[in-house]
Protein backbone atom coordinates (compact mmCIF):
# COMPACT_ATOMS: atom_id res chain seq x y z
CA UNK A 1 0.00 0.00 0.00
CA UNK A 2 0.61 3.76 -0.51
CA UNK A 3 0.30 6.55 2.05
CA UNK A 4 -0.87 9.74 1.53
CA UNK A 5 -2.65 12.93 2.60
CA UNK A 6 -4.89 15.65 1.73
CA UNK A 7 -3.72 18.69 1.23
CA UNK A 8 -6.20 20.79 3.30
CA UNK A 9 -5.26 19.59 6.71
CA UNK A 10 -2.68 22.40 6.71
CA UNK A 11 -5.32 25.23 5.00
CA UNK A 12 -8.46 27.08 5.47
CA UNK A 13 -9.49 27.74 1.54
CA UNK A 14 -10.02 25.13 -0.94
CA UNK A 15 -8.27 27.37 -3.12
CA UNK A 16 -4.93 27.38 -1.89
CA UNK A 17 -1.32 26.45 -4.00
CA UNK A 18 -0.88 22.84 -3.63
CA UNK A 19 1.78 22.31 -5.30
CA UNK A 20 3.69 23.69 -2.41
CA UNK A 21 2.67 20.41 -0.76
CA UNK A 22 4.30 18.39 -2.80
CA UNK A 23 7.97 18.50 -0.77
CA UNK A 24 6.68 19.07 2.16
CA UNK A 25 4.59 15.40 2.28
CA UNK A 26 7.72 13.84 0.73
CA UNK A 27 9.82 15.46 3.91
CA UNK A 28 7.18 14.01 6.26
CA UNK A 29 7.66 10.39 4.75
CA UNK A 30 4.19 9.75 2.62
CA UNK A 31 4.15 8.71 -0.84
CA UNK A 32 0.81 10.75 -1.86
CA UNK A 33 -0.64 14.23 -2.17
CA UNK A 34 -3.90 14.41 -2.15
CA UNK A 35 -5.21 17.48 -4.17
CA UNK A 36 -8.46 18.66 -4.50
CA UNK A 37 -10.51 18.83 -7.89
CA UNK A 38 -11.63 22.45 -7.26
CA UNK A 39 -8.12 23.84 -8.57
CA UNK A 40 -7.84 22.04 -12.09
CA UNK A 41 -11.64 23.84 -12.67
CA UNK A 42 -9.59 27.20 -14.34
CA UNK A 43 -6.05 26.13 -13.76
CA UNK A 44 -3.70 27.06 -17.34
CA UNK A 45 -1.33 23.71 -19.16
CA UNK A 46 1.43 25.85 -18.01
CA UNK A 47 0.33 25.27 -14.10
CA UNK A 48 -0.65 21.64 -15.20
CA UNK A 49 2.92 21.06 -16.20
CA UNK A 50 4.56 22.83 -13.29
CA UNK A 51 2.16 20.73 -10.94
CA UNK A 52 3.39 17.40 -13.00
CA UNK A 53 7.22 18.12 -13.23
CA UNK A 54 7.48 18.79 -9.15
CA UNK A 55 5.59 15.36 -8.26
CA UNK A 56 7.58 13.77 -10.55
CA UNK A 57 10.55 15.76 -9.25
CA UNK A 58 10.20 14.68 -5.42
CA UNK A 59 8.78 10.93 -6.80
CA UNK A 60 5.42 11.49 -5.03
CA UNK A 61 2.09 9.90 -6.69
CA UNK A 62 -0.82 12.45 -7.01
CA UNK A 63 -4.23 11.46 -6.18
CA UNK A 64 -7.51 13.71 -6.45
CA UNK A 65 -10.66 14.25 -4.70
CA UNK A 66 -13.77 16.58 -5.05
CA UNK A 67 -17.20 17.50 -3.46
CA UNK A 68 -19.63 18.33 -6.04
CA UNK A 69 -21.41 21.51 -5.77
CA UNK A 70 -25.57 21.07 -6.69
CA UNK A 71 -24.31 22.64 -10.16
CA UNK A 72 -21.97 18.72 -10.69
CA UNK A 73 -24.69 16.58 -9.41
CA UNK A 74 -25.03 13.50 -11.75
CA UNK A 75 -27.66 12.31 -9.71
CA UNK A 76 -29.77 15.66 -10.31
CA UNK A 77 -33.61 15.22 -11.92
CA UNK A 78 -32.49 18.63 -14.20
CA UNK A 79 -30.94 17.57 -17.00
CA UNK A 80 -29.27 20.86 -17.96
CA UNK A 81 -27.32 20.34 -14.69
CA UNK A 82 -26.85 16.44 -15.51
CA UNK A 83 -25.28 17.44 -18.96
CA UNK A 84 -22.97 20.07 -17.13
CA UNK A 85 -21.67 17.98 -14.74
CA UNK A 86 -20.60 14.94 -17.35
CA UNK A 87 -19.14 18.33 -19.26
CA UNK A 88 -17.40 18.98 -16.15
CA UNK A 89 -15.93 15.67 -15.23
CA UNK A 90 -14.99 15.13 -18.72
CA UNK A 91 -12.82 17.98 -18.42
CA UNK A 92 -11.23 17.23 -14.97
CA UNK A 93 -10.65 13.43 -16.09
CA UNK A 94 -8.14 14.89 -19.27
CA UNK A 95 -6.89 17.17 -16.59
CA UNK A 96 -5.84 14.13 -14.60
CA UNK A 97 -5.06 11.75 -17.16
CA UNK A 98 -2.01 14.62 -18.06
CA UNK A 99 -1.25 15.13 -14.67
CA UNK A 100 -1.14 11.13 -14.19
CA UNK A 101 -3.47 10.48 -11.78
CA UNK A 102 -4.77 7.64 -11.80
CA UNK A 103 -7.68 7.94 -9.15
CA UNK A 104 -10.43 10.56 -8.35
CA UNK A 105 -13.06 9.88 -5.01
CA UNK A 106 -15.75 11.46 -3.15
CA UNK A 107 -19.00 12.53 -3.55
CA UNK A 108 -18.72 12.15 -7.07
CA UNK A 109 -22.14 10.64 -8.02
CA UNK A 110 -24.20 13.59 -6.15
CA UNK A 111 -23.28 16.96 -5.06
CA UNK A 112 -21.78 17.73 -1.20
CA UNK A 113 -22.57 18.86 1.45
CA UNK A 114 -26.61 17.85 0.43
CA UNK A 115 -28.81 20.73 1.23
CA UNK A 116 -31.35 19.02 3.62
CA UNK A 117 -34.17 22.06 3.69
CA UNK A 118 -35.07 20.63 0.11
CA UNK A 119 -36.38 17.25 -0.68
CA UNK A 120 -35.24 13.61 -1.00
CA UNK A 121 -35.58 11.76 -4.24
CA UNK A 122 -33.19 8.64 -3.28
CA UNK A 123 -34.99 6.17 -5.94
CA UNK A 124 -34.92 9.06 -8.56
CA UNK A 125 -31.95 10.40 -7.73
CA UNK A 126 -30.20 7.08 -7.33
CA UNK A 127 -31.23 6.08 -10.84
CA UNK A 128 -30.20 9.20 -12.46
CA UNK A 129 -26.73 8.99 -10.74
CA UNK A 130 -26.29 5.29 -12.14
CA UNK A 131 -27.16 6.25 -15.33
CA UNK A 132 -25.05 9.21 -15.61
CA UNK A 133 -21.79 7.78 -13.46
CA UNK A 134 -21.64 4.88 -16.24
CA UNK A 135 -21.20 7.74 -18.74
CA UNK A 136 -18.27 9.29 -16.58
CA UNK A 137 -16.78 6.14 -15.49
CA UNK A 138 -16.17 5.12 -18.72
CA UNK A 139 -14.94 8.37 -19.42
CA UNK A 140 -12.70 7.65 -16.58
CA UNK A 141 -11.43 4.40 -18.11
CA UNK A 142 -10.24 5.78 -21.06
CA UNK A 143 -8.02 8.45 -19.16
CA UNK A 144 -6.78 5.45 -17.11
CA UNK A 145 -8.40 6.93 -14.18
CA UNK A 146 -10.28 4.82 -11.17
CA UNK A 147 -13.50 6.46 -10.47
CA UNK A 148 -14.15 5.82 -6.95
CA UNK A 149 -17.25 6.56 -5.21
CA UNK A 150 -17.20 7.55 -1.90
CA UNK A 151 -19.16 6.22 0.84
CA UNK A 152 -20.64 9.32 3.51
CA UNK A 153 -22.44 9.61 6.82
CA UNK A 154 -25.77 10.75 6.38
CA UNK A 155 -25.43 14.07 7.24
CA UNK A 156 -23.30 14.80 4.62
CA UNK A 157 -25.13 12.51 1.86
CA UNK A 158 -27.84 10.06 1.08
CA UNK A 159 -27.53 7.72 -1.90
CA UNK A 160 -24.47 6.00 -0.51
CA UNK A 161 -24.13 5.55 3.53
CA UNK A 162 -22.89 2.12 3.52
CA UNK A 163 -20.37 -0.15 1.79
CA UNK A 164 -23.25 -2.60 0.96
CA UNK A 165 -24.94 0.51 -0.80
CA UNK A 166 -22.04 1.39 -2.79
CA UNK A 167 -21.53 -1.93 -3.90
CA UNK A 168 -24.90 -2.30 -5.36
CA UNK A 169 -24.76 0.95 -7.00
CA UNK A 170 -20.87 -0.24 -8.70
CA UNK A 171 -22.98 -3.37 -9.71
CA UNK A 172 -25.36 -1.34 -11.39
CA UNK A 173 -23.02 0.67 -12.78
CA UNK A 174 -21.35 -1.81 -14.27
CA UNK A 175 -18.45 -0.12 -15.35
CA UNK A 176 -14.43 -1.57 -14.68
CA UNK A 177 -13.40 2.35 -13.34
CA UNK A 178 -16.22 2.59 -11.60
CA UNK A 179 -15.00 1.86 -7.49
CA UNK A 180 -16.01 1.91 -4.04
CA UNK A 181 -14.29 4.15 -1.61
CA UNK A 182 -14.41 3.87 1.98
CA UNK A 183 -13.13 6.73 4.69
CA UNK A 184 -12.95 5.36 8.49
CA UNK A 185 -14.42 8.69 9.53
CA UNK A 186 -17.70 8.14 7.42
CA UNK A 187 -17.81 4.42 8.79
CA UNK A 188 -17.47 4.70 11.88
CA UNK A 189 -20.95 6.62 12.02
CA UNK A 190 -22.66 4.49 9.79
CA UNK A 191 -21.57 1.17 9.92
CA UNK A 192 -22.09 -1.85 11.46
CA UNK A 193 -18.67 -3.18 11.90
CA UNK A 194 -15.64 -1.60 9.85
CA UNK A 195 -14.48 -4.90 9.54
CA UNK A 196 -17.40 -6.09 7.53
CA UNK A 197 -17.17 -3.11 5.62
CA UNK A 198 -14.13 -3.40 4.35
CA UNK A 199 -15.13 -7.06 3.37
CA UNK A 200 -18.16 -6.27 2.00
CA UNK A 201 -15.96 -4.15 -0.64
CA UNK A 202 -13.28 -6.66 -1.62
CA UNK A 203 -11.89 -6.27 -4.24
CA UNK A 204 -14.10 -3.25 -5.56
CA UNK A 205 -12.36 -1.35 -3.09
CA UNK A 206 -10.28 1.02 -5.17
CA UNK A 207 -9.69 3.93 -2.58
CA UNK A 208 -9.46 4.03 0.81
CA UNK A 209 -9.18 7.10 3.10
CA UNK A 210 -8.55 7.40 7.08
CA UNK A 211 -8.99 9.52 9.84
CA UNK A 212 -9.65 9.31 13.43
CA UNK A 213 -13.64 9.69 14.76
CA UNK A 214 -12.63 13.22 15.95
CA UNK A 215 -11.24 14.09 12.68
CA UNK A 216 -7.85 14.07 14.10
CA UNK A 217 -4.79 12.06 12.59
CA UNK A 218 -5.09 8.04 12.94
CA UNK A 219 -3.66 7.89 16.51
CA UNK A 220 -5.77 10.72 18.25
CA UNK A 221 -8.89 9.20 18.49
CA UNK A 222 -10.40 5.82 19.16
CA UNK A 223 -10.63 3.97 16.35
CA UNK A 224 -9.40 0.19 15.89
CA UNK A 225 -6.72 0.66 13.57
CA UNK A 226 -5.38 -3.15 13.76
CA UNK A 227 -8.40 -4.25 13.03
CA UNK A 228 -9.18 -2.32 9.92
CA UNK A 229 -5.34 -3.01 8.45
CA UNK A 230 -6.11 -6.58 9.02
CA UNK A 231 -9.26 -6.39 7.19
CA UNK A 232 -7.52 -4.25 4.26
CA UNK A 233 -5.02 -7.31 4.12
CA UNK A 234 -7.96 -9.89 4.08
CA UNK A 235 -8.91 -8.40 0.64
CA UNK A 236 -5.13 -8.43 -0.96
CA UNK A 237 -5.84 -4.21 -1.10
CA UNK A 238 -2.62 -2.50 -2.12
CA UNK A 239 -3.63 0.53 -3.53
CA UNK A 240 -3.86 3.71 -1.61
CA UNK A 241 -4.85 4.55 1.88
CA UNK A 242 -4.87 8.68 2.62
CA UNK A 243 -5.73 10.07 5.40
CA UNK A 244 -7.90 12.75 5.43
CA UNK A 245 -7.79 14.75 8.59
CA UNK A 246 -9.29 18.17 9.42
CA UNK A 247 -8.33 20.17 12.43
CA UNK A 248 -8.30 24.06 11.49
CA UNK A 249 -11.10 25.96 12.77
CA UNK A 250 -12.19 28.90 10.41
CA UNK A 251 -11.88 29.52 6.58
CA UNK A 252 -13.86 27.85 3.96
CA UNK A 253 -12.69 24.23 4.80
CA UNK A 254 -13.34 24.74 8.54
CA UNK A 255 -17.30 26.35 7.80
CA UNK A 256 -17.53 23.26 5.07
CA UNK A 257 -16.29 20.10 7.07
CA UNK A 258 -17.69 22.12 10.36
CA UNK A 259 -15.01 22.08 12.25
CA UNK A 260 -16.25 24.74 15.19
CA UNK A 261 -13.42 24.59 17.20
CA UNK A 262 -9.57 24.45 16.85
CA UNK A 263 -9.35 20.45 17.15
CA UNK A 264 -5.24 21.07 16.72
CA UNK A 265 -4.69 22.57 20.60
CA UNK A 266 -3.22 25.48 18.86
CA UNK A 267 -0.65 23.54 17.40
CA UNK A 268 2.37 25.37 15.20
CA UNK A 269 3.12 24.42 11.72
CA UNK A 270 5.83 22.64 12.97
CA UNK A 271 4.01 20.73 15.09
CA UNK A 272 0.97 19.73 12.79
CA UNK A 273 3.93 18.57 10.24
CA UNK A 274 5.34 16.32 13.61
CA UNK A 275 1.42 14.72 13.90
CA UNK A 276 1.40 13.62 10.22
CA UNK A 277 4.61 12.18 9.86
CA UNK A 278 3.65 10.42 13.50
CA UNK A 279 0.76 9.56 11.99
CA UNK A 280 1.60 7.90 8.89
CA UNK A 281 4.76 6.01 9.93
CA UNK A 282 2.08 4.57 13.04
CA UNK A 283 0.06 3.86 9.75
CA UNK A 284 2.71 1.44 7.86
CA UNK A 285 3.24 0.17 11.16
CA UNK A 286 0.13 -1.22 12.27
CA UNK A 287 -1.14 -2.17 8.44
CA UNK A 288 1.90 -4.26 7.60
CA UNK A 289 1.19 -6.56 9.76
CA UNK A 290 1.85 -10.83 9.13
CA UNK A 291 -0.39 -12.98 6.73
CA UNK A 292 -1.11 -15.08 10.25
CA UNK A 293 -2.65 -11.73 11.25
CA UNK A 294 -5.41 -12.74 8.60
CA UNK A 295 -7.13 -15.47 10.98
CA UNK A 296 -7.72 -12.80 13.66
CA UNK A 297 -10.99 -11.40 11.83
Amino acid sequence: MKYGIYFAYWEKKWGADQRKYIEKVKKLGFDILEISCAALKDISKAELTAFKEEAKAQGITLTAGYGPSAEENLGSADEAVTKHAVEFYTDILKKLEYLDIHTIGGGIYSYWPVDYTKPIDKKGDWERSVKNVRTVSRIAGECGVDYCLEVLNRFEGYLLNTAKEAVEFVKEVDVPAAKVMLDTFHMNIEEDSMVDAILTAGSRLGHFHVGENNRRVPGKGNLPWCEIGHALRRIGYDKNVVMEPFVLDGGEVGSDIKIWRDLSNSASKEQLDEDARNSVAYLRYVFSGPASDYRQI
